[in-house]
């Protein structure tokens, strides 16, 4: 499975199965688009199915450079929907980001 096919699949299910408002499915999409876009920019040539908790922290931690923590929190919070939405459709056998705790806020 290809970054384009996951994020396809998972906006239909968003919007067929979980029923979820245009903006809330943008929001979501976005957060999977910025990962991909972070592991063509840096060269990392791995699937949806085989991605690892290494280079989501990676990820993370080039965000927490970017934005603040309320920010981090939902692309965190974003990317867990995906790769939950993943394991539920059988494509992976569990998630990269059991471990990866959300910052604090407030």
């Amino acid at each position: 499975m290809n970054w384009k096919q996951a994020e396809t699949d998972y906006e239909y299910y968003l919007k067929i199965e979980r029923g979820l408002a245009a903006n809330s499915i943008s929001n979501y999409i976005r957060d999977v688009e910025k990962l991909r876009i972070f592991l063509e920019n840096n060269g990392i040539d791995k699937s949806p199915i085989s991605l690892d908790r290494e280079t989501l922290q990676l990820f993370i931690y080039e965000v927490a450079k970017e934005v603040g923590p309320r920010s981090q929190a939902r692309i965190i919070s974003g990317l867990k929907s995906f790769f939950n939405y993943l394991v539920f459709e059988d494509y992976r056998k569990d998630t990269p980001l059991d471990l990866i705790e959300s910052p604090k806020i407030g």
